[in-house]
């Protein structure tokens, strides 16, 4: 049996139409994706992102565990701070991507991916020392995303405060405690907010009442692929390392942590793939799992969507060996090969 937000019956009243996403039922569309993209863009949208996972990490040795099992270094920020990182494996491959929040002293918010929730919380629990607690947190709560140029506004309306980009704020809506950070999917402005499950239904109420459009997962797909965001699942997975997937920045190489033997031998002998981004030059979309070749070098699309923005199709694949700039780009669609364009995402600057 499918997991299912607590705000489902207010999503249900807001006649949204439903999908999986992992094992979870979560809301795909109310008004319509590209409508709630634009929103997103134009203005300011909320989204129930409530199966994302988030487990706490506390302890006088939390700090050390996180480094020891995130690429990125945590050690180099301060509380009150959020970071991206990725949790590898042992051959560099991407286990998950996923967000740290350092909330205060010794205590940590780790948010993986809803598909990977029970894989990076029990990789923790294996990794763990005496002293450190680790706690799940997303049966107990939900999240909420608002996107957009106005969600500042939106967001200090309605919680009375506005976390800064990669920033943590807290406080109470109502009596009920929530911690937010300056994160996002989309490339916009915005929060993402923690509450627990009963205080839920009327923050979004809130929010909505404050001028959010309710927004599905499909337009966060567009939004996010718009910035050239990669997926976990499609653009990355435990086969693909952050150097082929051009997210090198993503690793902190002075301290130890899993998969790091494997990256610095990447590094010293070079990539054999590269992830690229393109956009086709007609309102065709790119689908996952069409075909790519750029000179001698082939490979295959892993994301491809419409840009509402843009107005013609935009996506991402690997291409083995990484073809050399002057290449000509081509996608296979239903046997025929088209041209595209090559460029570096994001392909809308925000």
């Amino acid at each position: 049996m499918m997991e299912q937000t607590p705000l489902r019956p207010l999503h249900e009243a807001l006649g949204a139409r439903f999908t999986r996403f992992g094992d979870w039922e979560m809301p795909l569309q109310y008004a319509g994706v590209i409508a709630e993209h634009q929103a997103v863009r134009e203005a300011v949208g909320v989204f129930d992102v409530s199966h994302l996972g988030r487990f706490r990490v506390t302890g006088p040795g939390a700090r050390e565990l996180l480094r020891s099992q995130l690429c990125n270094d945590i050690g180099e920020l301060g509380s009150g701070r959020a970071q991206y990182s990725m949790a590898l494996n042992e051959a560099g491959g991407v286990e998950d991507d996923l967000i740290v929040w350092w909330l205060h002293d010794s205590t940590f918010w780790v948010l993986p991916n809803g598909a990977n929730y029970d894989a990076i919380m029990a990789a923790f629990r294996a990794a763990s020392v005496d002293g450190v607690e680790i706690e799940p947190l997303r049966a107990e709560s939900v999240m909420l995303a608002v996107q957009g140029p106005e969600s500042p506004r939106v967001v200090e309306q309605v919680i009375g405060t506005v976390p800064g980009r990669f920033r943590l704020a807290s406080g109470t809506f109502g009596k009920a405690p929530f911690v937010a950070a300056g994160t996002g999917y989309t490339g916009e402005r915005g929060a993402e907010i923690c509450v627990p499950a009963e205080a839920a239904p009327g923050l979004f109420e809130a929010l909505v009442g404050a001028g959010a459009t309710p927004c599905g997962l499909g337009a966060r797909d567009t939004l996010r692929l718009e910035m050239g965001y990669p997926l976990w699942g499609q653009d990355l997975d435990p086969t693909t390392t952050p150097l082929e997937a051009g997210l090198q920045w993503v690793v902190a190489w002075d301290h130890e942590f899993v998969g790091k033997r494997a990256l610095v031998s990447q590094r010293a002998d070079g990539i054999g793939r590269r992830l690229i981004g393109f956009c086709t030059r007609d309102r065709r979309v790119p689908r996952h799992g069409y075909r790519l070749r750029a000179g001698s070098s082939t490979g295959v699309v892993t994301s491809g969507n419409f840009s509402p923005v843009l107005g013609h199709g935009v996506g991402l694949g690997y291409v083995k060996p990484p073809p050399a700039a002057e290449d000509p780009l081509e996608i296979e669609a239903r046997g025929v090969w088209h041209g595209v364009e090559r460029r570096e995402p994001p392909f809308v600057a925000r």
